[in-house]
């Protein structure tokens, strides 16, 4: 069994999906928290109008967006939120096949948690278990400054 990697050792799936913010492109492209293991997450999103570039597939674009929410949150879970805030630096994503319709899931799994910087692993999945998109995240990891000390 790998380790917790999480700040809240007692974390569940339903405290992330309590605290997804409303109106944001997470709601807009209707991607939803899938799974959370003691080192990973999983959110799942619909390829349909939303999602689609004009040749009627998965449109880059979302996939990077649900790399990047998958990532993002999952640094944030990692870090004390009192302390410290995460913001993406960098992305990287291969787009290896393309996929018309259905659902596709990403999983973020830790490359590195340092204390400046976490690198996630993100694999795009369809349906079918098919790989979809190859995506590599960097987060920056920046303490919050105290206002007026």
């Amino acid at each position: 069994m790998q380790k917790n990697i999480w700040f809240k050792k007692d974390l569940t799936l339903q405290d992330i999906i309590d605290h997804t913010a409303p109106h944001t492109l997470t709601q807009h492209l209707g991607m939803e928290w899938k799974a959370l293991g003691n080192d990973f997450v999983e959110m799942k999103m619909p390829v349909d109008k939303r999602t689609h570039q004009p040749y009627g597939i998965l449109h880059g674009g979302a996939s990077c967006a649900l790399a990047e929410t998958v990532g993002s949150v999952a640094s944030h879970l990692v870090i004390d939120t009192q302390k410290y805030y995460c913001v993406g630096l960098d992305i990287n994503a291969n787009h290896v096949r393309p996929v018309h319709n259905g659902f596709v899931t990403a999983k973020a799994t830790p490359l590195h948690l340092g204390k400046r910087t976490h690198v996630w692993d993100i694999k795009i999945k369809d349906e079918a278990d098919k790989l979809i998109c190859i995506s590599r995240l960097t987060v920056a990891i920046l303490e919050k400054k105290i206002v007026g000390v």
